[in-house]
């Protein structure tokens, strides 16, 4: 008989279920891509949640890209991913404006792009906490979009 415990919970299959219509696959690595618009990434809107609050799953960040759509991105001082972890609000990804020239391809941890130090970006949120896009300092004008890479991964709480 095959093993189908899922190392290293031993729990067997893996989960996976809605929760407010969202398909929640825990233990799964996933990647979602978005363009966003530069509008959207206001600095004093919420900007764009590409894993929402949802009770009993935290996020995990694994990679993360950002492109630059119709000219230089200006005017901000960065776009970052937020996070919550043991409370309080982190920047787990900070991209300088500068970095964001058209059509550039800027990874997690390249030049001009912030993680936290050990490897914090890369650990589990709080609980029930969204991951967020957002424009930090002015909105983000000349570009037209932003691309937006995720890989992520949902823990049960």
């Amino acid at each position: 008989m095959p093993d189908l415990r899922n190392y290293p919970e031993g729990r067997g299959v893996l989960q996976a279920r809605y929760i407010k219509d969202v398909l929640v696959e825990y233990s799964i690595v996933k990647s979602f891509r978005q363009r966003v618009a530069a509008a959207a990434l206001t600095t004093t809107g919420l900007g764009f949640t590409p894993c929402p609050a949802l009770p009993g799953v935290r996020w995990r960040l694994i990679d993360a890209t950002l492109v630059a759509i119709g000219g230089n991105a200006t005017t901000s001082t960065s776009i970052n991913i937020s996070g919550v972890v043991a409370g309080s609000a982190v920047e787990l990804l900070a991209v300088a404006v500068a970095a964001l020239t058209r059509s550039a391809v800027v990874r997690a941890g390249a030049t001009n792009a912030v993680v936290l130090a050990d490897g914090a970006s890369f650990t589990q949120q709080d609980a029930n906490t969204a991951l967020t896009l957002k424009a930090i300092g002015a909105t983000l004008t000349v570009s037209t979009f932003i691309d937006f890479f995720i890989h992520y991964v949902a823990d049960p709480a």
